[in-house]
C-alpha cells in the first residue's frame, strides 16, 4: 500500500509492487474466507494471503514477482471465482502489426492481465484483468516501456461499475426471493393451514386428496432447483472436498427434509409405521428465508462502502483544459501531466495542480475537515476533488489518475477496510472447524433422537437435525469484523482521518500516552510576530513599518515573520541603506533618513539604552518561552518585539479532549526546556521531553512506554519519522512531509490536532462495535445450537421448527451488518455532550 507520496523512481520495487488484491466471487461466509485463504496461500510463491469477506477481495503478498495465474487456478479449485474486469486504453504511435503484437506482449507480462488486444486502425486495446489486481497506470507504463503511448480511456468511473455489480448482484436475489416466495406461500398455507384449521384440512383432504402432497413436491422442487439451486451448486462441492461452508449447512439441511419428504409421498412403504409425514414446507421456507438474508445482506454490504462512494463521487467526470489555445471539455481520464485547467467559480476541480493564473478561495473540507475555504493564489498547490467557490484561474496539472491525492486517499481507505485486525486470528481459528463440528452435532442429534426419542423417532430425529443444520450462522462470525471496520475506516476518512494500517485501529484503542512533537504539530511550524509594544511618543504602525523596511533585508526566519507581519497589514516598506548585522547582537541601517537598531537586550545596552521601562512586557515574554528582540530608533528605544512559533488556535481544544479521553499527554520536542515548558503550561500537556534530537525522541518514546503503556507519537516533520516508525501508532499530520507520512500508521489530512481525539474515539468506537458484533455471533450459535437439538425438550417440551431456525440464522447476519451501520452515526469528542461536560467539570474544578 502506497502511502501518500512522491512517486517511485522507475525500476524501483517495494513491498506493495509484491502485493496485490484480488476480487473474489461466491463467498458467503467465514468458512469461505477461510477456504480461500488456505487455497491461496498454499500457491508456491505467495507468502501470505488475507481475505475480507465484506469487501469481497483477497490480499495476496508474493516473494518475488508476482504470477497470479496459479493463484486464480486455487481459487477456482475450491469453487469460487475471481472477478475479471477491463480496461480500455487509447494508444499513440503505432505503424504496423508488429507494433500491434510488441504492444499486445507488453501488456500480457503484467501481473494480473489474463489477456489483452490490440486494434490498429481504432488505435485502441482492450485488456481483460483480474479485478482489483491491475491499475490503469501500470498498463499505461507497460506500453511506455514498449515505447508507445498509452492514456485510459473511461466510459464510466470505477464507483459506477461497482455500483452496477452491487445492484446487479441486489437485482438477482430479489427476482430470487421473489419467485421463491411465491412458490412457497402455497406450500406453506397447504401444509401448515391443515394443521392449524381442521375445516380447512378437511377440505384439501376431499378436493385434493393425494394430490396434496404432489402438489407441495412440485412447488417445492422448484423452489430448491431454482432460486435455491446456488446453495447446493456450491455447498454438495464443498462438502465432498471436505471443505463445507454455510451453503453446505442450507444444501443438507433443506435437500433432507424434501428427500425424505419424497420418499414418505412417492414410497411411503419403506418407512417405518407412522413416520410417513412430509416437510416440503421446512425445505422450501428455509431457502426463501435464507434468500431473503441474503437480499438483505446484499443491501447492507453496500451502504457499508458509502464511505468509498463518496470519496470517488468528489471526482468530476471531466475538465476543460486549453489543447492548441482553444478550450475543450474532455473526459477526465484523458488530462495529462502538463495539461493547462482551467476552472470557473463552484466546479470540482479535476486533477492535482499548480495555479498559474488567477486566484480563489477552495472549499477543502472533504479532503481536511477544515470548514473555512482557503485562499489560493498563482503558484499554489490545488487538489483534485476540492470546489472551486469564487474566482476563476487556471493551473497546470502535476497529477493525474493513480497519482492524484485523492486516488490514493481511496487506495488508504480501501486497504485499511480489508486489513484484518490481530482480533480476527480468534474468529479464524473458531470458523475452521465451525461447519463441520456443526454437521457432527446434526448428526449427533439425529442419532440420540432417533435411538432414544419419543415415538415416531425418525421423525423428531430429523426435524432437529435440519433444525441444527440451517440453525447455525458463520455468516454472523464471518461478517463481525470487517464490516465494522469497513464503516469505521469510511467514517474516518470523512474526518480526515486515514488508517494507512488496518491493525492501528485496534492499536490505537489501547492508547494510554500520547506523545506530540511540538513544531508544526503542537504550532503552527514557522515563526510569526506574536509581540509588538510601543514606548510612548511613538506610533505602532510607523515603528513597524521602519523595522519591518530594516529586516526586509535579511534571510533570518524572525526577520521574514516581521516583514510578513507588515504586509500584512498593508504597510508600504521603505528601502533600507547602509544595512550591517552585528553578530550576536543584532542588525542596524538607515530608513528615510532615520538610524535603525534592532536587536538583543544587549544591543540596548551597548547603546546606553534603558530597558526597564518594558520590565513586565518582558517578565510575561520570558514566561512564555519567547526571547525579546529590541528596537531603536535615532538613539531612542522605540518597541519591544517577541517572534515565537505560535501555538495552533485548535491545540488547547485538543488536549482538552485527550484528556477528556483519560489520556497522559506529553510534548517530545528538540526545543529549549524553558520555552517547552513555557507552552506546556499555556496547554496543560502532563510530561515535557525537552532538548532532544531525532534519536533522542525514539529512546523518549521507550521511557514513556516503559510500564507497558501503549504509546502514540504524533509529528509532522523529516526528524520525526523514526519516532514515528518507533511508537506503537505513529500518527503523522497530513501537513507534514513526505517521510513522516510514509512512516506513520494513520494520517491526518489537516494540521488539526482534534483529528487525534477524534481517531482514538473512532478507534474505541470501532474496536467497541466490533466485541458486540462478535458477541451476538457467537452467543447466537452458543445459545440456539442446543435448542435446535431439542435440549429443552424433556424439561418444556419446547422444540424449535426448522423454518423458525431458518428465520434466526437469516436475521443474524442482518443484526450485525445493521449493528456495524450504527458507525456511521459516530459523534467526535467535541460533539459528544458527555465530553463538553466533563471538560466543564475539570474547568470547574480547577
Amino acid at each position: 500500500m502506497n502511502a501518500i507520496t512522491r512517486d517511485q523512481p522507475a525500476g524501483s520495487v517495494s513491498i506493495s509492487d509484491l502485493t496485490i488484491q484480488l476480487g473474489i466471487e461466491g463467498m458467503t461466509c467465514a468458512s469461505c474466507v477461510r477456504r480461500v485463504e488456505k487455497a491461496i496461500a498454499s500457491v508456491p510463491g505467495v507468502v501470505s494471503s488475507s481475505v475480507n469477506l465484506a469487501t469481497e477481495r483477497a490480499e495476496v503478498a508474493f516473494a518475488s514477482k508476482p504470477d497470479l495465474a496459479p493463484v486464480v487456478a486455487a481459487v477456482s479449485a475450491v469453487g469460487y471465482q475471481t472477478r475479471t474486469d477491463s480496461i480500455e486504453l487509447a494508444i499513440e504511435g503505432m505503424t504496423c502489426a508488429s507494433c500491434v503484437a510488441r504492444i499486445e506482449r507488453a501488456l500480457k507480462t503484467v501481473p494480473g492481465v489474463t489477456d489483452a488486444s490490440v486494434n490498429l486502425a481504432t488505435e485502441r486495446a482492450s485488456v481483460q484483468i483480474i479485478a482489483g489486481a491491475v491499475e490503469a497506470a501500470t498498463l499505461e507504463r507497460a506500453v511506455a516501456g514498449a515505447g508507445y503511448e498509452a492514456r485510459q480511456i473511461l466510459p464510466d468511473v470505477p464507483e459506477d461499475r461497482e455500483r452496477d455489480r452491487r445492484a446487479a448482484e441486489i437485482r438477482t436475489l430479489s427476482r430470487s426471493l421473489a419467485l421463491a416466495a411465491l412458490l412457497t406461500l402455497p406450500v406453506l398455507v397447504l401444509e401448515m393451514g391443515s394443521h392449524l384449521v381442521p375445516a380447512f384440512h378437511h377440505w384439501v383432504m376431499m378436493r385434493l386428496g393425494e394430490w396434496n402432497w404432489r402438489l407441495q413436491f412440485v412447488l417445492t422442487t422448484i423452489v430448491l432447483f431454482g432460486p435455491g439451486l446456488r446453495f447446493f451448486q456450491k455447498g454438495i462441492p464443498a462438502l465432498l472436498k471436505g471443505a463445507p461452508d454455510m451453503n453446505a449447512l442450507v444444501a443438507l439441511g433443506s435437500g433432507a427434509a424434501w428427500a425424505y419428504s419424497l420418499v414418505a409421498t412417492f414410497i411411503p412403504d419403506v418407512l417405518p409405521a407412522g413416520t410417513a409425514n412430509v416437510y416440503y414446507e421446512a425445505a422450501a421456507v428455509i431457502v426463501t428465508l435464507i434468500l431473503l438474508g441474503r437480499t438483505l445482506e446484499a443491501r447492507a454490504k453496500g451502504r457499508t462502502s458509502e464511505a468509498i462512494k463518496k470519496l470517488v463521487g468528489l471526482q468530476p467526470k471531466t475538465a476543460r483544459i486549453v489543447k492548441e489555445g482553444v478550450t475543450v471539455e474532455v473526459p477526465l481520464g484523458e488530462v495529462r501531466v502538463g495539461d493547462m485547467v482551467l476552472v470557473r467559480p463552484g466546479e470540482k476541480i479535476a486533477v492535482d495542480g499548480e495555479i498559474v493564473e488567477g486566484s480563489s478561495f477552495i472549499d477543502e473540507s472533504m479532503m481536511t475537515g477544515e470548514p473555512l475555504p482557503v485562499a489560493k493564489g498563482i503558484g499554489a498547490e490545488v487538489v483534485g476533488g476540492t470546489i472551486n467557490k469564487t474566482g476563476s484561474f487556471s493551473f497546470r496539472a502535476t497529477k493525474v489518475g493513480s497519482a492524484t491525492l485523492l486516488a490514493q486517499i481511496i487506495r488508504m481507505v480501501e486497504a485499511a477496510q480489508g486489513a484484518k485486525l490481530p482480533i480476527q486470528a480468534l474468529v479464524d481459528k473458531v470458523t475452521a472447524w465451525f461447519v463441520p463440528a456443526v454437521i457432527a452435532a446434526a448428526l449427533l442429534t439425529f442419532a440420540v433422537w432417533l435411538f432414544f426419542g419419543p415415538d415416531p423417532a425418525l421423525s423428531f430425529a430429523l426435524v432437529n437435525a435440519v433444525a441444527v443444520l440451517i440453525i447455525a450462522c458463520p455468516c454472523a462470525m464471518g461478517l463481525a469484523t470487517p464490516t465494522s471496520i469497513m464503516v469505521g475506516t469510511g467514517r474516518a476518512a470523512e474526518l480526515g482521518v486515514l488508517f494507512r494500517k488496518g491493525d492501528a485501529l485496534q492499536t490505537l484503542r489501547d492508547a494510554k500516552v500520547i506523545a506530540l512533537d511540538k513544531t508544526g504539530t503542537l504550532t503552527e511550524g514557522r515563526p510569526e510576530l506574536t509581540d509588538f509594544v510601543v514606548s510612548d511618543g511613538f506610533m505602532e504602525a510607523d515603528v513597524l513599518r521602519l523595522v519591518g523596511s530594516v529586516e526586509a533585508r535579511s534571510e533570518h526566519p524572525v526577520a521574514e515573520a516581521i516583514v510578513r507581519a507588515a504586509e500584512r497589514r498593508g504597510l508600504v516598506l521603505a528601502g533600507a541603506k547602509d544595512f550591517e548585522a552585528v553578530p550576536g547582537f543584532g542588525v542596524t541601517a538607515i530608513v528615510e533618513g532615520r538610524k535603525l537598531e534592532i536587536g538583543a537586550d544587549r544591543l540596548m545596552t551597548r547603546l546606553g539604552l534603558d530597558i526597564s521601562v518594558f520590565a513586565s512586557v518582558s517578565t510575561r515574554l520570558a514566561d512564555e518561552g519567547k526571547t525579546p528582540l529590541y528596537a531603536a530608533i535615532e538613539g531612542k528605544l522605540a518597541a519591544i518585539i517577541a517572534v515565537a512559533d505560535p501555538i495552533k488556535a485548535s491545540t488547547p481544544k485538543a488536549i482538552e479532549a485527550l484528556h477528556a479521553l483519560g489520556l497522559r499527554v506529553a510534548m517530545v520536542t528538540g526545543d529549549n526546556r524553558r520555552t517547552a515548558e513555557a507552552i506546556g503550561r499555556r496547554i496543560g500537556i502532563d510530561e515535557i521531553v525537552a532538548e532532544v534530537l531525532p534519536d533522542g525522541k525514539v529512546e523518549a518514546i521507550k521511557r514513556l512506554g516503559r510500564h507497558g503503556a501503549c504509546v502514540a507519537f504524533v509529528g509532522d516533520g523529516i526528524n520525526d519519522a523514526p519516532a514515528l516508525a518507533a511508537a506503537d501508532v505513529g500518527v503523522a499530520i497530513g501537513t507534514g512531509t513526505d517521510i513522516a507520512i510514509e512512516s506513520a500508521d494513520v494520517v491526518l489530512m489537516s494540521g488539526d490536532l482534534r483529528g487525534v481525539a477524534n481517531a482514538i474515539a473512532l478507534s474505541k468506537a470501532t474496536i467497541r462495535n466490533i466485541g458486540q458484533n462478535l458477541f451476538w455471533a457467537f452467543a447466537y450459535n452458543v445459545a440456539l445450537i442446543p435448542v435446535a437439538a431439542g435440549v429443552l425438550y424433556p424439561f418444556y417440551g419446547t422444540l424449535l421448527s426448522p423454518m423458525l431456525a431458518a428465520g434466526a440464522m437469516a436475521l443474524s447476519s442482518v443484526f450485525v451488518l445493521t449493528n456495524a451501520l450504527r458507525l456511521r452515526r459516530f459523534r467526535t469528542p467535541m460533539e459528544d455532550g458527555a465530553y463538553t461536560e466533563q471538560v466543564s467539570r475539570k474547568a470547574l474544578a480547577a
